[in-house]
């Protein structure tokens, strides 16, 4: 069934169709062989219902809309413009300003395509234009755009969250911090760049510096307000335990509509271009959601899952050895599917396994999350990449922005390891050690 389906899937066919398809395929041998009868899909109809009534999963079109909604109304514009005027005059400050606002809009919207489309648009033609390396820049860009899959509000984490069967509060408090540090390594890296070669990142000339400081601090707090009230609504409200993740993107959903309105960009078609959007994008989750419940049920009818877990437990190692091998299992299916795909399919077969070696299923989540996170960098069919090259001008190579991201997987590896080895900074922000 396994191989089927990943034939299915690397065929191009589409993932949710794919999954439905193999346990249709197997259903009759299944019968046929006496695994099963056919009793077992009267399982099947309660399934499908336990998707469609699960609270915890209406938070993903709420923050999809959110994102959407913020993109639309000029945010990603304003903090860009005013932080590259801020570090401009730095060497390699127009790098860390594209680090800063991958930060906060990652914190404030989450979604990785539309952050990724507008840092290139906007930051991309401005650091080729001052000499910036087309490699450091493509990379640090597409870095910093999907920052939005680690650090809360993530769709990802909401997505593990279901499958692991923990809190998504909780994977938010305990993502948030690896998330920040994750951006503080590739901020670092942008620095040891412009230190140790000047030319790739060099400073804005002087008459591109802002002249006036007073007037550039008061656009800074003005630029600033708008995503960090939003950011304390939705998240402060989820941390402080006052709302639940499904509630607080509710709150966003509605604070980013009032953000537009008061930032004087709104327009009726913004709410509806981003309505189609989210409808588009829960609708492939939930289809795929769908097609793996019917998959993972006819696989447990074959005992699949029982041989899943014989052979993860008997890993060398124990728990180590079992972290280790899921994770790269993990890392190296995203060269090739998607994130989604890859939490609808391998995680129901890794989660029992983990709880039964005494996993901490919280740090289980967030290092699964910044682990996914990597899927949007590595090539061939790392979407970062796809949605940068749409924005990015031909005198930048495709190879050149596949060389531009090696240095930050790297990076993200090196902060994976971290994780594996230090898990009480998932902890850190919850209080428990």
């Amino acid at each position: 069934m396994l191989l089927v389906l990943l034939f299915l899937i690397f065929s191009g066919y589409p993932v949710a169709f794919a999954l439905g398809g193999t346990a249709l395929l197997f259903l009759p041998l299944g019968i046929g062989l006496g695994f099963f009868d056919l009793n077992l899909m009267q399982a099947l109809p309660q399934r499908v219902f336990g998707v469609m009534e699960n609270y915890t999963l209406l938070a993903v079109p709420f923050f999809i809309f959110m994102g959407t909604m913020l993109e639309k109304s000029g945010l990603a514009e304003d903090l860009l413009k005013t932080m590259g005027q801020l570090f401009g005059p730095l060497r390699g400050g127009l790098a860390l300003s594209v680090v800063v606002v991958g930060t906060l809009l990652a914190a404030a919207t989450g979604v990785v395509g539309a952050t990724v489309v507008a840092m290139g648009m906007i930051a991309l033609p401005v650091m080729l234009r001052y000499g910036y390396d087309g490699k450091l820049s493509t990379g640090i860009i597409a870095a910093s755009g999907t920052l939005g899959q680690i650090i809360p509000p993530s769709v990802v984490l909401i997505v593990l969250g279901d499958q692991l069967g923990v809190s998504v509060g909780s994977l938010f408090v305990g993502s948030l911090l690896p998330g920040l540090m994750l951006a503080g390594m590739y901020a670092l890296y942008a620095i040891g760049v412009a230190i140790i070669k000047p030319s790739a990142a060099p400073a804005l000339p002087p008459e591109e510096r802002p002249q006036d400081l007073g007037l550039l601090l008061r656009r800074i707090v003005l630029v600033m307000i708008p995503p960090l009230a939003l950011i304390i609504v939705v998240l402060g409200s989820i941390f402080a335990g006052v709302a639940t993740p499904t509630e607080a993107g509710a709150f966003g959903a509605v604070g980013a509509i009032l953000l537009s309105v008061f930032s004087g960009r709104f327009k009726f078609k913004q709410i509806t271009g981003s309505l189609d959007v989210t409808v588009k994008l829960s609708s492939m989750v939930l289809f795929i959601l769908v097609g793996s419940r019917f998959f993972s049920l006819v696989f447990r009818g074959f005992d699949g899952d029982v041989w899943v877990d014989s052979f993860l437990t008997s890993i060398p190692g124990g728990q180590l050895g079992f972290l280790l091998v899921a994770n790269i299992v993990v890392f190296i299916l995203g060269f090739f599917i998607d994130f989604f795909e890859i939490a609808f399919i391998v995680l129901p077969l890794l989660a029992p396994t983990a709880a039964s070696l005494g996993v901490d299923m919280v740090w289980f989540g967030v290092m699964l999350g910044m682990n996914l996170q990597t899927s949007f960098l590595t090539p061939p069919f790392g979407f970062s990449l796809f949605y940068l090259r749409g924005v990015t001008p031909s005198s930048v190579s495709t190879a050149d922005m596949y060389k531009g991201v090696i240095p930050f997987i790297i990076i993200q590896t090196i902060g994976l390891a971290v994780l594996i080895f230090y898990p009480h900074i998932v902890h850190v922000l919850a209080g428990s050690s």
